[in-house]
């Protein structure tokens, strides 16, 4: 009963589940998680003690997914109403929330690996017992959890003892959609707007399906391949060589039909667009905006990049445990993770019918801030403007203290963003705001960081360093320490690479100008991450190497990229260098975390009611 999407459901087990999508009070369903088998089979048991038998039990061990997943508000709401007793024993062991890590970080195999069978199940579960008394009471739910390798003899173990270890009483808020898990959530946070109440438009990431196609690191071979794609006379054979994925067909794609209309039109060199990929990854990407070249080109998307514009990522719900999101980009961007992203723009381009898809940079568009009409009031009582806003909601989201707070309810709707009652403390707030988007945005040159004379506290990060000091080559700069390989169907799969630890000396005296950074903040451990034997980048401070956002451990991720065997050429030095850059744009962010704490703190006991 863990697997999810096993087979159509006929109309009757169809059916079963139609009590669970529509709610009362909670927040309505969202996504494809009724269509779980498990879920048929609570609903069978369920319906049968309350419309029948009128009291029984029902204990099941399966997917825990529906413990506070958005697709199951319905369920979870209808079981506080019908059942008296709920016990949840979590027994962890998932692989895409918590990576199979207990909080310690520990291994925390699933329930279900055996001497025979290590690896058991992707997935986590719980085993829930739910009763109904023939005399109906308010519901009570207890929780517990189990992690690591022993949960399974430790769960058997706890029927014998007395006391047998405790529950967690829970108390689930119907603003999250009555989660069936422990919560962890600042005091008013619930009273704050949500991301979408201030900045009310935003727009999924662009899906190609066709990556390996129409999205390049290096702008002339994709130019080079999209130009042979709109030639007449290359062949489709020759192009199914050169690409194949433009030639495949797939469900909504006909290649043939698709190239022979796009080649009426011809090849336009302002399609070719920079293009966020992953977050401090941004590559070129072929936008066309007819057809189904790409699966998913966001058309109403693509109108709103101008030079003047910039765009936060968040998701509706966080899918890991460690809430990561708020990257800031210029460029179109991707979908990071698994999952959709969303990207809100600080300025919307008034549209017209006479507005192209793909128009001149030479015009400055006309535009408006994305605000609501909330924020809009909010702002002219504070004399403050959109900008003001956008780069408060940067500082927010980056703040640990805030992720730590909240994090129980970033996994479950959009962030919620405090709202200071005074200007002085929202223009101190955005000003932080403005230094986070400003190591974001990969796309403009950093005085300090990635351009001139780099401060003090970043000059040594990651400095390229050759064995012996050797004159530099490009054999040494081929990246061959298996950080990347080839997976299925051409996905690229991270490797483990090569780095060295070694401790570090950090100065305890401030080395930033106007916030007092501190260097300690980059901890006592850095590393030299290789390239090849000959080469590497020497002292990355372990945080700066496992920062992670958007879902992704940023350095590692660029890395798997760009493996010799699948780049098939060495780094250029300007690549070599663009590593360089974002260790420094990283480790400067990190450094920003005590003042990005102290804000946060600050909004909160300012915040407006």
């Amino acid at each position: 009963p863990y697997n999810g999407f096993a087979g159509v459901a006929v109309d009757e087990e169809q059916e079963l589940a139609r009590a669970y999508r529509q709610t009362r009070r909670a927040p309505p369903p969202q996504g494809q998680g009724l269509n779980d088998l498990y879920v048929r089979f609570y609903r069978m048991a369920e319906r049968h003690i309350v419309e029948h038998s009128g009291r029984g039990a029902i204990c099941f061990i399966s997917n825990y997914s529906w413990l506070d997943g958005l697709s199951f508000t319905g369920m979870r709401e209808r079981y506080l109403e019908k059942f008296d007793r709920i016990w949840i024993d979590c027994l962890n062991g998932d692989k895409y929330k918590t990576g199979k890590l207990t909080p310690e970080g520990l291994p925390d195999p699933s329930v279900f690996s055996t001497d025979f069978n290590s690896e058991g199940i992707q997935v986590g579960t719980a085993i829930a017992l739910l009763v109904r008394k023939t005399q109906h009471d308010d519901p009570l739910i207890q929780f517990r959890h189990w992690w690591g390798k022993l949960k399974r003899e430790e769960l058997l173990k706890s029927l014998d003892q007395a006391p047998a270890p405790p529950y967690q009483s829970l108390q689930p808020p119907l603003e999250l959609g009555l989660p069936f898990m422990p919560m962890r959530v600042q005091a008013h946070y619930l009273a704050w707007p949500l991301l979408p109440e201030l900045l009310p438009t935003s727009f999924p990431g662009v899906k190609t399906s066709r990556d390996d196609a129409l999205v390049d690191i290096d702008r002339a071979a994709l130019e080079q391949r999209m130009r042979r794609y709109f030639d007449p006379q290359v062949s489709d054979e020759e192009i199914r060589r050169i690409a194949p994925s433009l030639m495949e067909k797939t469900s909504g794609f006909d290649p043939k039909l698709t190239r022979s209309a796009l080649q009426k039109r011809g090849f336009r060199s302002e399609n070719i667009v920079r293009y966020a990929y992953r977050p401090f990854d941004v590559r070129w990407l072929y936008w066309e905006p007819e057809t189904k070249l790409l699966d998913r080109n966001r058309s109403e998307y693509f109108p709103h990049l101008f030079a003047q514009n910039i765009w936060l990522e968040a998701r509706q719900r966080q899918p890991m445990d460690q809430f990561d999101r708020g990257f800031v980009t210029r460029a179109l961007g991707d979908n990071f993770g698994n999952g959709l992203s969303s990207f809100f723009p600080l300025y919307l381009k008034k549209l017209n019918k006479q507005n192209s898809l793909l128009e001149g940079t030479e015009r400055l568009p006309e535009y408006a801030p994305n605000l609501s009409n909330a924020a809009t009031d909010y702002l002219a009582r504070l004399d403050a403007d959109a900008p003001i806003l956008f780069h408060h909601i940067v500082a927010i989201l980056h703040a640990p203290a805030y992720r730590t707070d909240n994090a129980g309810a970033l996994k479950q709707d959009w962030p919620r963003i405090p709202l200071p009652a005074t200007r002085e403390r929202l223009l101190a707030s955005a000003e932080l705001g403005r230094q986070i988007a400003a190591l974001l945005d990969t796309e403009t040159p950093l005085p300090g960081v990635t351009q001139g004379k780099p401060r003090p506290e970043l000059a040594n990060i990651a400095l390229l360093t050759v064995v012996d000091f050797a004159p530099l080559t490009p054999e040494h700069l081929k990246l061959t320490a298996g950080w990347g390989h080839a997976g299925k169907g051409g996905v690229t799969m991270p490797g483990k690479g090569r780095t060295e630890s070694r401790p570090t000396v950090c100065s305890p005296h401030p080395l930033g100008e106007g916030l007092g950074v501190r260097a300690e903040e980059l901890g006592d451990e850095t590393l030299d991450v290789y390239l090849n034997p000959l080469c590497r980048w020497k002292n990355v401070p372990r945080p700066v190497w496992e920062f992670t956002l958007g879902g992704y451990q940023v350095l590692k991720k660029w890395l798997s990229y760009r493996e010799f065997e699948l780049l098939n050429r060495p780094l250029s030095t300007d690549e070599a260098l663009e590593f360089t850059w974002m260790a420094r744009r990283i480790a400067a962010l990190i450094l920003l975390r005590p003042a990005l704490d102290e804000n946060y703190r600050a909004c909160v006991d300012a915040c407006i009611n």
